[in-house]
Formats: structure tokens, C-alpha cells, sequence
């Protein structure tokens, strides 16, 4: 059971750089931040995980059936992560891949201490076993600073952030996949490559801080469990639960942004018209329509919005919304079996792909183009989709972030390559 307390908040974008600054404190932190974005669907403005009472972290072998069990004993928030890998679990597929992070394949946690804030309003809930510390707490919070202070030496240090494909080899790889695509394996495949920076000492909040500065992303997340850490600026829902109602937004298509008002609106007419941008959509909005018929009840799988365009601070997107109705038959987890991993990450048809890309990308993916999110103590949930993000395990000093593109026959592979590096701008800016 659960305490629910509520207080008014003066200043709200103050508030919470000093919530977050105060829950670096814990073993176990999940903070959601939606930016203020103006966006369909979204329920708070900020969300605070603290501190867990149980946790489930498992590899991918049952893994859904794990969560399943873990959720429906607790009945309660939980709050963590699925990682790409979990693919291992739905289908016959494996991951031989180099993983320089080693984090666990699904991590989930029942946290003690929530915070929820919806403009002006908090809203408390703790577990009846700490309802004690809600005022010493809320007390803390509100004297905390609101920076993460960096000393010199982080400062000054710069990372040597290496490429784990070449230019060269990525032309190659994709020319392969080109191949795949003209013989028929598969119409479309999302492959990723990865930036990586070993014997690295960096501070997660501050880098945190910097990437949602840059990016203002409604799916943003600071993520701890003990030593591993995700520092988020996604742009883009995974999946989410309200009632019998399920919400799938998949982006595909990205153009540049431009100081310049005239050369920006310019970069998205070309986004809207570009051909092969739609065909990425259009094709990935088929494949999700197709995942969630799985559960859906008969005729409800519809598409709410078509190759719509949304601009971020760093990049324009073309992103699509599908919805459906939940069959009374399944479960929540069940929605996330059978979706899982995303379209977006994958490609079409996804078991082919999945195998084909797992043969050329040289990176185990791990959490990246993963979800993070949580579940509601009704059932209900929310996940992002891990991109935009930098990866860091603490212990052997090891960070890392990755970018993808869509490769369609139409495909030509230096450009392919270019839009990766734009997509790590913003990554590579905030560790160097």
C-alpha cells in the first residue's frame, strides 16, 4: 500500500533539477522528464523512481514470463528496462555480438519513494514501510542545489570517443544489406553502429543534464541501477497502455535543423515529400499494425496519424501513430511480447532482419533500442524507445552510444552514414 500525499510547487522546472540532484543519493534511480513537449498522451511532466523495496534483473531466457509473475505478485509501480536482447526470449534468435556494458537483459524495480509532477502539482507516494520521511524528505529536496557541481578534472578531461565500424566497412555492410533487400530477405532494416570511449571516468548527472539541455526530448530519462547508467534524450514512445486503449509511435524519417528559419522550414518540405523517408514510415506503421492485430480486438487496429512532422531541438522527425484495443483475452505483458523489439529498431520482416543485422553490426545492442518506462499498479504502462542515449558502466569505465539508420532499396550508403553522424551530434557534443 501506498501514501499519497500532494503539494503545490512555485517553481516547477527548478524543482526538478533539485529532485534529481537529490535522488543521486540511491542504488536504484529512474527519472522520466517529457520536456513540456506538446504531445497527445502524455500524463505528467516529470516522474521520480527511488530506492527499491524488491527488483526483478534477469537475463533474457522467460523473461517476459518473469516480469509477468513479478507484476502480477506486487500489483504495484515498477520501473526499469527491456534490453534489445530480449529478442533471445521471443524468438529463436541469438546475440554473439562484443558488449563492452554488461548490463543485465531486463531490470525492474519496485521503488520505495515516487514523485510525480504535473505542472504545478506534486504528487507523493510512498510505501506505508517509509511514509515517515515524506516531510524530511520533501525538506531535503527543496535545499538541494539545483546543478550537479563538477570539479576540475571532469571538466577538463576529454573523451577519446572511438568508431566500432569504419566508414569504409559501413559502406560495405550496407551494400551487403542492399543485396538482402534486392534478392527479397527483407524490404527494410534498421542497422546501428556504435561510438564507444574505454577507461573513461564521467559524470552522469552533468552528462545527463547537458544531453536534455541540447535536446529537450519528450521521452528523456536518467537511469541508475548500483553502476550502470542510461542518460536519455529519446524522442520516441515505444508503446503505452490507458485502459484497454494501446499507443504504438514509430519515427522514421529524420531531416536537419537550421538556425537559419528559412533553411529549416526548407529541410522539413523535403522531409515531407522525401520518398524514401515515407517508405520507411510507411512500411514500419505497416509492421506495427500488424504487432499489435496480435492482441488487438477484432477491426480496432487503426492509424491515428500518417508520416506526421515533429521538430526537435536537434534534428525534424517523421513520426506515425497507431493505436488499438486491447483483446479482455491478453495481458499487458502479453502487448509487449508480441511488439517486441519495436519496428523502428528492427525492420521488415522482422524475424529476417533481425537475424541479418545481428550477422553485420559488430555491437551486442544491450539496452540501446531497447524501452524504458514503467508499469502502473492498474497494468497500464509506458515505454520509450532507447536511442538518442549514452551508455555508461561505471565499474569498468566503459561508455558508449549508438545510431542507426533505415536502409530501403533506395538507400545510398554514404548518405546513410551521414545521417548516423548527425544523430551522434548531440552525444558526442556532451562527452567532449
Amino acid at each position: 500500500m501506498r501514501v499519497s500525499i500532494h503539494k503545490n510547487i512555485a517553481n516547477p522546472e527548478l524543482f526538478k533539477e533539485q529532485l534529481l540532484n537529490w535522488a543521486q543519493q540511491f542504488r536504484e534511480v529512474i527519472f522520466l522528464d517529457s520536456n513540456s513537449y506538446p504531445q497527445n498522451y502524455s500524463d505528467f511532466d516529470c516522474l521520480l523512481a527511488v530506492d527499491a523495496f524488491t527488483s526483478l534483473k534477469t537475463d533474457f531466457y522467460n523473461a517476459f514470463d518473469d516480469l509477468k509473475q513479478y507484476q502480477q505478485n506486487t500489483k504495484d509501480w515498477l520501473f526499469g528496462y527491456f534490453s534489445y536482447d530480449l529478442k533471445n526470449d521471443v524468438e529463436s534468435l541469438r546475440s554473439h555480438n562484443f558488449d563492452g556494458l554488461n548490463f543485465p537483459d531486463l531490470f525492474f524495480f519496485q521503488p520505495k519513494k515516487i514523485f510525480i509532477l504535473r505542472g504545478n502539482e506534486l504528487e507523493i507516494q510512498y510505501l506505508m514501510l517509509c511514509d515517515d520521511e515524506v516531510e524530511i524528505d520533501f525538506e531535503e529536496i527543496v535545499q538541494s542545489p539545483s546543478r550537479s557541481f563538477e570539479t576540475k578534472a571532469q571538466s577538463l578531461e576529454t573523451l577519446e570517443i572511438k568508431q566500432r565500424i569504419s566508414k569504409d566497412s559501413y559502406v560495405e555492410k550496407v551494400n551487403k544489406m542492399l543485396k538482402h533487400i534486392h534478392v527479397g530477405d527483407m524490404y527494410e532494416a534498421n542497422f546501428c553502429m556504435e561510438f564507444y570511449t574505454e577507461n573513461a571516468s564521467i559524470n552522469p548527472l552533468e552528462k545527463f543534464q547537458k544531453l536534455n539541455e541540447i535536446s529537450k526530448a519528450p521521452f528523456s530519462v536518467f537511469f541508475k541501477n548500483y553502476k550502470h547508467y542510461l542518460l536519455s534524450a529519446s524522442p520516441e514512445r515505444y508503446i503505452k497502455k490507458v485502459g484497454e486503449k494501446i499507443i504504438s509511435q514509430p519515427i522514421k524519417g529524420t531531416s536537419k535543423r537550421f538556425v537559419d528559419q528559412i533553411e529549416d522550414e526548407k529541410s522539413k518540405t523535403v522531409l515531407v515529400s522525401d520518398e524514401k523517408e515515407r517508405a520507411e514510415n510507411i512500411m514500419i506503421t505497416d509492421l506495427v499494425r500488424n504487432d499489435l492485430s496480435h492482441t488487438a480486438q477484432k477491426g480496432s487496429v487503426m492509424v491515428e496519424e500518417l508520416c506526421g512532422i515533429y521538430s526537435f531541438l536537434q534534428v525534424h522527425q517523421m513520426i506515425s501513430t497507431i493505436s488499438s484495443k486491447l483483446d479482455a483475452q491478453y495481458s499487458a505483458l502479453d502487448v509487449l511480447k508480441t511488439t517486441f523489439p519495436m519496428g523502428s529498431m528492427t525492420g521488415a520482416p522482422k524475424i529476417s532482419v533481425m537475424e541479418i543485422i545481428e550477422n553485420l553490426e559488430e555491437t551486442k545492442r544491450g539496452l540501446y533500442s531497447g524501452a524504458v518506462g514503467y508499469f502502473t499498479p492498474e497494468g497500464d504502462f509506458d515505454f520509450n524507445v532507447v536511442i538518442r542515449s549514452i551508455l555508461y558502466n561505471q565499474e569498468n569505465q566503459y561508455v558508449s552510444f549508438s545510431v542507426g539508420s533505415a536502409i530501403t532499396a533506395l538507400s545510398d550508403p554514404e548518405k546513410e552514414y551521414e545521417e548516423c553522424l548527425l544523430k551522434a551530434k548531440a552525444m558526442r557534443e556532451v562527452l567532449q
